[in-house]
């Protein structure tokens, strides 16, 4: 490989340019384009500077350079399981239940084959980096035993180290921690493991305030990261969110607190929305949206819903909310269509939500922001290896969330080498 290359006439997202200022290169809708440079394998720029000998240039048509995709929010464990659920279909309890029935099948091979597939379409889609969930029931943390999903999740992050780099979240009822004795037992295997993070289903139980302490206290003592599924509804007696938020308020253990869904939120209207989304914004709570599973479980009637459950995107990115964007469930029954992709979550997220143009501010949910979020650096543009960005044979930001071909830039050079 050149020790200097030159792409003729790329574009760049600004907001995934980290000093646009100092970038170079031409406004172009929310773009900036020019001739990229890339020296000993690194981002110099769109300042034009001598060619030296054996400098490589590739020619463009003005196409998008983005940072790889990040993932904050799947569940590999559970993917691709509907061609074989005898219930596909209701409401978010229906699917728990039909789901918990599929666990019978839930073998070390079923799941090595289903997390597998699952980790080459976060491949394909362009991601380094993903964050799935993966259950632990009661009797898990009662009787000391962790989930074979946990070690077959374990061993397929490092198998695919250097390809897709995988967090695992313990995800379990939050009545499980009012067992703290077997709770923290859970807590150090979470810490224990290379990208552990504890986690909990937040719904409408009974005790919630001081079964999320618990889970508070145990994550500062093991020093792990919080990963909430919170309101995942839109009945009047859903508060998980509030009151994560609220101890957030009086909590400060450097670690940020990701809350996924917070469905209750799109319920809310007026002083008390006002009330709920400022209160996240100072909390310093991280928000992440799941439009598929979300619009495909909520809102449930006898006809077409009137109530969609995806959350006030927009008004919490007017507040500066930290959010991101996530794919979910896939093929199984919270869920049973699509693909490992942040970018088509993202894609719905804009229908569903009405994120309206320019996107280059939401690309940054599945890239930079939701780095951030897992507690990765954010990637920009102008900080990026080589390897650590992708080619969208796209022409304006609206069609790179419209899901136009990708790749990885570095594969683009080699196949152009050759």
């Amino acid at each position: 490989m050149s020790q200097h290359v030159v792409l003729r006439n790329a574009a760049v997202p600004r907001a995934l340019v980290a000093d646009a200022a100092g970038f170079g290169g031409t406004p172009r809708d929310d773009c900036l384009v020019g001739d990229l440079q890339l020296v000993a394998g690194q981002v110099a720029g769109m300042h034009p500077r001598p060619l030296p000998p054996g400098a490589e240039e590739r020619f463009l048509r003005g196409q998008i350079v983005l940072p790889r995709l990040t993932e904050v929010h799947c569940h590999l464990d559970k993917c691709h399981t509907v061609a074989r659920l005898a219930q596909v279909g209701g409401d978010l309890q229906a699917a728990i239940a039909a789901q918990h029935a599929d666990k019978a099948r839930w073998s070390q091979p079923d799941i090595l084959r289903r997390a597998t597939r699952g980790l080459a379409e976060l491949q394909r889609a362009g991601v380094a980096l993903a964050r799935t969930h993966v259950d632990w029931e009661p009797d898990d943390v009662a009787q000391r035993r962790v989930p074979v999903a946990w070690t077959v999740l374990e061993r397929l992050a490092h198998e695919w180290a250097g390809r897709v780099t995988l967090q695992r979240v313990a995800l379990l009822p939050l009545e499980a921690f009012g067992d703290r004795d077997g709770a923290a037992w859970l807590a150090r295997q979470v810490a224990a493991s290379a990208g552990g993070v504890l986690g909990a289903f937040i719904f409408d139980q009974p005790h919630r305030r001081e079964l999320l302490k618990t889970a508070f206290e145990l994550a500062t003592e093991v020093g792990v990261m919080l990963d909430f599924h919170v309101d995942e509804g839109l009945a009047d007696t859903l508060d998980g969110l509030t009151t994560v938020c609220e101890l957030a308020l009086d909590w400060d253990n450097g670690q940020q607190i990701v809350c996924g869904h917070a469905c209750r939120l799109a319920a809310l209207d007026g002083a008390a929305a006002t009330r709920a989304l400022d209160l996240v914004r100072d909390a310093g709570v991280a928000i992440v949206a799941l439009p598929t599973t979300n619009l495909y479980l909520q809102g449930r009637t006898d006809g077409t819903p009137q109530q969609r459950g995806i959350t006030r995107l927009r008004e919490l990115a007017e507040r500066g909310v930290p959010l991101a964007v996530g794919s979910d469930n896939v093929c199984d029954a919270f869920c049973p269509i699509g693909a490992h992709d942040p970018l088509a979550a993202l894609a719905t997220a804009a229908l569903a939500a009405h994120l309206d143009p320019p996107y280059d501010r939401w690309l940054r949910l599945v890239t930079t922001d939701a780095r951030r979020m897992l507690g990765a650096t954010p990637m920009y543009v102008d900080r990026a290896a080589a390897g650590d960005l992708l080619l969208v044979e796209a022409m304006h930001t609206a069609e790179v969330v419209a899901g136009a071909p990708r790749r990885p830039l570095e594969e683009r050079r080699r196949q152009s080498a050759g």
